[in-house]
């Protein structure tokens, strides 16, 4: 393996940006912002075309295919994001605290930018454009590991920006892209004093790797195992809308529904409810009762027993899982037991039902009678998102311009000393 040394010097120039990112104007940074959105748009052929060397590469049934896959229209909405990050209020510099002690000395907790972030991704070409408007918004640099199966897209949309960066008489190292060889991955890995936090953002596995073997500090954006739970009370009609969005919308993305709980009394409608499943050609495995329910009501090619495997699952595909539950119990307990704390829903009329499972299911983002196709930062009305944070320490939920900052201790006072 190559010396981690070697990638020192994309470090050390991500932190010398760093350092001159904290003199620059809210005025410059949305200027460029606008202008990066700009330049997208205008280079949407050559990202396209640098796009499809990589598509080649890749079996269109692969479930990271769509993700992976840049259109106009897709391109057009990721400029739309970095505008709308833009607009946003900074959070920088922004007084969370103050207060004056009894010997005169004026504290402020103020926020700031974390610093170097490092984010290792998968293929998902829109999280270069992403993570660098967020953190050129926030005044944090950005050091990026894509892979090797999107990075023909990268490198293309890197130079984008650092064009424009260059244009603006900015340090193009604001923004870094790291070769797509997995020794950069482990040089980013063991950066300790160079670079400040790292985000994963890809499957379970690559999120466990970073964990595991990152001497940096890691903020983990898990992958999505959602659950929608249909309560005894719940109408058909929307069941069946809500469904089908949160399975079908895009399956490659992890606000997806991978798993339906279905009260015992609500079988007799589950037949209904899935049924628009089919024009999708969505695969569902049902356990026992769910089965015997749907088997002379689905597609017989797609109706499969469901297995213990099928369950605590991710599909990133047209599959679900059907579990029956007797009780509210039964189905927080599932929950508890395989969910990844991304997104759960309920399905339910009844306030109370509502309620406890709002309170009860621990998750960061837990919907009452809607798609969980929701959970994502534009649609938050945070402009984009840097990954959906899982943990509980620092942030939870969709990453935006707040969860890219930390803060810091500002003491003025007048020549006062500690005598105890």
């Amino acid at each position: 393996m190559e010396d981690i040394t070697t990638y020192n010097f994309y470090f050390d120039n991500a932190v010398a940006a760093s350092r001159k990112m904290a003199g620059l104007s809210a005025d410059v940074i949305n200027k460029v912002l606008h202008e990066v959105a700009a330049a997208a748009v205008d280079h949407t052929e050559f990202i396209i075309g640098e796009n499809k060397k990589d598509l080649a590469l890749m079996p269109a049934d692969d479930p990271k295919y769509d993700r992976l896959k840049m259109t106009a229209e897709r391109i057009q909405s990721i400029a739309n994001d970095i505008v709308a990050v833009s607009k946003l209020q900074s959070p920088l510099g922004k007084v969370l605290e103050e207060r004056v002690l009894e010997n005169g000395l004026q504290l402020k907790k103020l926020s700031v930018p974390l610093g170097v972030i490092g984010v290792i991704y998968e293929a998902r070409p829109n999280v270069t454009f992403d993570v660098f408007a967020l953190c050129f918004k926030t005044g944090n640099v950005a050091v990026l590991k894509g892979g090797s199966d999107a990075d023909h897209s990268n490198r293309c949309i890197a130079g984008i920006i650092r064009q424009v960066l260059e244009k603006n008489n900015l340090d193009k190292n604001i923004l870094t892209l790291l070769p797509a060889q997995r020794e950069a991955t482990h040089a980013l890995l063991n950066a300790t004093g160079k670079v400040d936090v790292l985000i994963p953002r890809g499957s379970q596995g690559l999120i466990d790797y970073v964990r595991d073997n990152s001497k940096v500090p890691v903020i983990e954006t898990g992958a999505g195992i959602v659950h929608t739970y249909i309560a005894p009370s719940a109408e058909v009609v929307k069941s069946q809308d809500i469904v089908l969005n949160a399975k079908t919308r895009r399956v490659s993305v992890c606000n997806a529904l991978d798993c339906l709980l279905v009260h015992s009394s609500q079988l007799t409608n589950l037949a209904a409810i899935v049924a628009p499943l089919a024009e999708k050609n969505v695969i569902i495995y049902a356990d026992n009762p769910a089965y015997h329910q749907l088997k002379n009501h689905y597609l017989h090619s797609l109706l499969q027993h469901a297995e213990d495997k099928h369950f605590g699952i991710e599909f990133l595909d047209y599959k679900l899982a059907i579990k029956t539950v007797d009780s509210m119990d039964s189905a927080l307990n599932h929950i508890a037991i395989h969910s990844s704390k991304h997104s759960e829903a309920i399905l339910t009329e009844n306030e109370d039902e509502a309620n406890r499972f709002s309170a009860e299911v621990d998750a960061a983002a837990v919907y009452v009678n809607a798609s969980t196709a929701f959970t994502d930062g534009a649609q938050f009305g945070l402009g984009a998102e840097i990954g959906i944070s899982t943990q509980k320490l620092h942030a939870r939920g969709p990453m935006a311009l707040n969860e890219l900052t930390s803060y810091k201790w500002v003491i003025r006072g007048t020549g006062q000393i500690r005598t105890t």
